[in-house]
């Protein structure tokens, strides 16, 4: 658990494998489609403006090109957060 300044006490919140979302198997958002062309240029990758991957499949394919070329927050930057809304 770590603290808010104004607020105390806020609880983390558990991560899950993409395989694991309740929303997992929707079409990957507009957020995630930016950012996974954005690291593949910056791989020296292409992606088909037309691939229609899963929010699942995208935060895996986004984690793996943030370990090639060491950019983003590998663990929220690819990974849902669970709250008790999903």
């Amino acid at each position: 658990m770590t603290t808010d300044s104004q607020r105390g006490p806020v609880a983390q919140a558990p991560f899950r494998e993409p395989e694991q979302w309740k929303t997992g198997d929707e079409p990957m958002t507009a957020a995630q489609r930016s950012y996974l062309q954005t690291l593949a240029t910056e791989a020296g990758e292409s992606v088909d403006p037309e691939i229609e991957l899963t929010k699942a499949e995208a935060a895996v394919r986004i984690e793996e090109l943030q370990k090639q070329t060491g950019g983003g927050n590998r663990r929220s930057g690819a990974r849902e957060c669970v709250t008790s809304r999903n």
